[in-house]
């Protein structure tokens, strides 16, 4: 992202982009969130520590924080050294994380991930394949310890199978909540498990999971009501992409997917929906999109938008009421005081993409703040 050139004053006027805002039960500081972002420093059995909880509270001045996305199993798995949320130790571990945000008076949100067929033998229990809907190869290499293999085709799942992925997402919810999560966020997006049944390009299937647009949506809606037993709506959020084409995961007419889509998750008085807004990672405007304001206006909860914000881009959507929230990704690696900056027109760091993914502490935690200057993290 380019260097802002704005003055503190220019910043915040006529804007509430820096002002407080509620959120379910909360009131955050900001409408600024911190995208979940996988940086890879987990251990071998997707555990974090204190790393994880130093760069979090790092960046606790946004308004709130989700989590990178975290494997709800085993088999969830699709990247190595991410975290995960199935084990007691790894909530345990966890605890250190939500404690430093805590502290520094933030909210921080657990992204839950079921990858499915972006994934490897090489990453799965047993070397065994990936699950999916159904057996279609998608595009694209998978990141294992032997480096980038390309994708093999997954195994689908059996229709009695499925109540068992969603019993794992309530299960990881509850221990997203053992440690101290302020709430869960859903990932049925950019070309995952969830998104993977939601797209006609990626489901096949005939049974009551496929076919229709009742049939794809019905295990998001199933997933969403067992983890909204453990948490209740309102600390709940879901995170939608309905134009990538990330993992080449599409529909073929995605709006009334998504509207219907929508129109189920109503009743169960979720907390937002996380939009990315065009596709995943690229342009905001992709052939064959539609207008995802719509969702906004269908959707009875917050709006949180994402995809290529800046200070600019976000206080537009602000004045036009496009968004409830602004959510910003990269800008936040090398920015751990991003809502700072952003607030007193200071210029943006630049991440070094070397130590985006894996490592240790370099390209992690050791980002400076800015004062004028420059100062330690």
């Amino acid at each position: 992202m380019a260097s802002e050139t704005v003055t503190p004053a220019s910043a915040v006027a006529g804007t509430d982009l820096f002002n407080p805002v509620a959120l379910g039960p909360y009131t955050l500081a900001n409408r600024i969130v911190m995208a979940p972002l996988t940086r890879s420093r987990a251990d071998e059995n997707g555990v974090p520590g204190e790393l994880q909880a130093t760069y979090y509270a790092q960046r606790a001045s946004a308004g709130l924080l989700i989590a990178e996305a975290t494997n709800i199993s085993p088999t969830a798995k699709g990247y190595v050294l991410t975290p995960g949320i199935w084990t007691a130790e790894q909530a345990e571990e966890w605890k250190l994380t939500t404690k430093a945000v805590h502290d520094k008076g933030g909210r921080i949100f657990l992204q839950l991930w079921h990858v499915g067929r972006i994934s490897h033998p090489d990453i799965q229990p047993g070397g065994a394949l990936p699950v999916a809907p159904s057996a279609v190869r998608p595009e694209g290499q998978a990141f294992t310890n032997e480096g980038f293999k390309p994708h093999v085709t997954p195994r689908a799942l059996e229709t009695d199978e499925i109540p068992g992925i969603v019993a794992d997402y309530a299960h990881a919810a509850q221990l997203a909540k053992d440690a101290g999560f302020d709430g869960v966020e859903i990932h049925a997006a950019n070309g995952y498990l969830l998104q993977q049944f939601l797209a006609d390009k990626s489901n096949k299937r005939t049974d009551r999971y496929g076919g229709s647009i009742e049939n794809r949506t019905r295990i998001v809606v199933e997933v969403t009501e067992a983890v909204t037993k453990v948490w209740g709506g309102d600390r709940v959020g879901i995170r939608l992409s309905p134009l990538t084409t990330f993992g080449d995961t599409g529909d073929s007419n995605p709006e009334p997917v998504y509207l219907s889509l929508i129109d189920q998750l109503n009743p169960f008085g979720l907390a937002y929906i996380h939009v990315i807004e065009g596709d995943t990672g690229g342009t905001r405007t992709p052939e064959g999109g539609f207008d995802l304001q719509k969702l906004r206006k269908a959707f009875n909860g917050a709006y949180i938008a994402n995809n290529g914000y800046d200070l600019d881009l976000a206080r537009e959507a602000r004045r036009e009421n496009l968004a409830d929230l602004i959510c910003f990704g990269r800008p936040f690696i090398a920015n751990p005081d991003l809502v700072e900056r952003l607030r007193d027109g200071a210029p943006l760091a630049e991440g070094d993409q070397a130590t985006f993914y894996g490592g240790g502490a370099g390209g992690y935690v050791d980002y400076p703040r800015w004062d004028g200057t420059v100062t330690a993290a």
